[in-house]
């Protein structure tokens, strides 16, 4: 399963605070989940980016639909379209917060 994979290419490479939110019972929601993590500076983010689009490229052969972010490296987000990834520096998801806006 997609998400199975991109829960494994955040922990290969030490993704920390992994949070997933269900939003299949919401009404004309954007996609199935968020998964959200973090890691501590801008090179661990853009490796833990790395590492999920390598696994879901060679399990699935799926590239994610559209990415943003990767020019600071700060807060990627990675669309899957059925799955929406927001790896952060630690400093950003505490601010964002965004676990509480969608929970």
């Amino acid at each position: 399963m997609l998400l199975d994979k991109i829960i494994e290419g955040i922990q290969m490479v030490k993704g920390e605070n992994i949070s997933i939110i269900n939003l299949k019972d919401r009404r004309n929601f954007i996609c199935d989940y968020f998964v959200i993590c973090n890691g501590d500076s801008n090179n661990q983010v853009y490796a833990i980016f790395q590492s999920i689009e390598k696994i879901t490229i060679e399990k699935f052969q799926k590239k994610p639909w559209h990415i943003e972010g990767l020019k600071n490296k700060e807060w990627i987000l990675v669309d899957y379209i059925s799955i929406v990834v927001h790896i952060f520096q630690k400093k950003l998801r505490l601010h964002y917060d965004i676990e509480n806006l969608w929970s």
